[in-house]
């Protein structure tokens, strides 16, 4: 049979394997060309793909970086139709990685060749020598919203970030590759993605293999993706160590936090809250569910949560009322939550979460991800797979309550006072205040005057505390809701600090 080509314009796409051959393979692909390729690389000294982004696209502004778009009708994997799309973006502006493109249709992968004719320019100069130009990373699409409308559902670009949505949702928080270093005084290491291969979609997903390069390691992945509502990504990733990395980040993801109703601090803003993400979430290896709500602080603050088999983690959204933000251009309201469900054991670890002080909402600021017990030696692998849900908010809680809310201001005595809400959604009868028992701890400092209330606006509970941080400038506490020897609702865990 003859091999199809899904390929938009199939008469002025080339399909040709560059001269420089520098990721050239065998014409039969499959994962293990992929791994062989990292595995190569990681033997080999590091070195930046070439060639670099010329001028002018190298200083482009974001405003006419974004005016350069994708023609509709030079679209991947639309004729014949699949009911995807892809579009290939542009180097410049801050995408300055040259990243190879391939098709894979029968086993077989064809790099895809640039041209300036799948591109309107507006106003930026077209280049004189489109030999020197490479893609920067795709975006993918599909009917997600609405029937024969083809939206973007996932964007991959700029060093291993990617992002995607949900349907009826708007892009927000990203998602890496492998984050190393991050938040060491000696500075972060991003590695990067330098090539993809994009399998001929099927009927409900796309499979992109993808391989990462940097300094200090590379990998082999590979991205099942399942748009929809919810969207998932199941990802198999193989890391190979080309030095030795005390400090390695797993199924890393990235967001926005400058400020909520809880500490509006010092921006003097019409809104009410600004962030991609709101909260922490962590289902750990003891079955316990953990809600940590995200602070803009003054100084940069590491959390570290140590568990053994983690069940999930994520960054959430879960403020969804659009009046405590009022922003129609963000629409923090209808962004996603990002879900990490490892599968099989990770062993021995710590979830890790970084907050960076920052007063732009332009910044992400926010990074979490999970941390193995023991460093990463030079010329070793390993190997996970995890699957990436890109939805509403965290798996279901099976009946447990729901941290709602977080406020926090000035109490009696030189105190801090919090109220924390935690909402029984779905449930039938409510909790009775008298029911519960209360844990709280405060260490360093101690906690005064807990009241649990009952609070219909969330047919849950509310409760109510003043700390007093005894001269400590950081804080840590932990809130938990019982009913006997059983907890009734996430434990609230939280840093306060000056």
């Amino acid at each position: 049979m003859q091999r199809r080509e899904f390929l938009a314009g199939a008469a002025t796409v080339a399909l040709a394997a560059r001269a420089s051959g520098a990721l050239a393979q065998a014409p039969a692909f499959s994962r293990s060309v992929v791994l062989d390729m990292a595995r190569a690389l990681a033997a080999k000294p590091f070195a930046a793909p070439t060639p670099a982004v010329p001028e002018p696209f190298a200083s482009l502004s974001a405003a006419d970086y974004a005016s350069i778009q994708f023609r509709p009708e030079k679209r991947l994997f639309v004729d014949p139709p699949t009911g995807f799309a892809m579009e290939l973006l542009h180097t410049g502006f801050i995408y300055t990685v040259p990243v190879e493109i391939s098709v894979v249709s029968g086993g077989v992968a064809q790099p895809v060749a640039y041209s300036p004719d799948f591109y309107n320019f507006g106003p930026v100069q077209p280049p004189a020598d489109p030999s020197v130009l490479r893609f920067a990373g795709f975006r993918a699409l599909k009917a997600l919203n609405q029937p024969d409308q083809l939206t973007p559902f996932t964007v991959f670009a700029g060093a291993s970030y990617f992002r995607a949505v949900s349907k009826n949702q708007v892009f927000g928080l990203s998602a890496r590759g492998l984050a190393i270093g991050t938040g060491e005084a000696e500075g972060e290491e991003f590695p990067f993605f330098r090539a993809h291969w994009i399998e001929e979609p099927g009927e409900d997903r796309m499979v992109v293999h993808s391989l990462l390069d940097g300094p200090s390691a590379t990998g082999a992945y590979r991205f099942t993706m399942r748009p929809g509502d919810p969207t998932s990504f199941d990802v198999e990733a193989t890391i190979f160590a080309r030095a030795d990395i005390a400090h390695i980040g797993l199924a890393p993801l990235t967001s926005m936090f400058l400020f909520d109703a809880k500490d509006h601090g010092e921006h003097d803003d019409y809104r009410l809250g600004v962030h991609d993400s709101d909260g922490l979430a962590i289902w750990n290896g003891s079955d316990e569910r953990l809600w940590r709500p995200l602070h803009s602080p003054r100084l940069l603050q590491v959390s570290a949560f140590s568990d053994s088999g983690p069940r999930g983690f994520g960054l959430i959204q879960r403020e969804r009322r659009f009046d405590q933000y009022q922003d129609l251009t963000n629409q923090f309201d209808r962004l996603p939550s990002l879900w990490v469900e490892p599968i099989g054991d990770w062993g021995r670890g710590h979830v890790v979460l970084i907050e960076i002080p920052s007063n732009d909402e332009i910044h992400d600021n926010m990074v979490a991800y999970w941390r193995p017990l023991q460093p990463i030696a030079a010329g070793s692998e390993i190997s996970l797979t995890y699957r990436l849900t890109w939805g509403w908010d965290v798996p279901d809680l099976q009946g447990l309550l729901k941290v709602a809310n977080t406020l926090s201001g000035a109490g009696p005595n030189g105190r801090r006072r919090f109220v924390v809400d935690f909402a029984g959604e779905g449930q039938q009868t409510p909790v009775r205040a008298s029911a519960v028992q209360l844990v709280a701890q405060a260490n360093p400092g101690s906690i005064h005057d807990a009241i649990v209330s009952e609070n219909p606006q969330v047919n849950g509970l509310r409760l109510q505390f003043d700390l007093d941080p005894d001269g400590s400038d950081v804080v840590e506490m932990r809130v938990e809701l019982r009913s006997g020897d059983r907890r009734i609702a996430e434990t609230w865990v939280y840093r306060w600090s000056t």
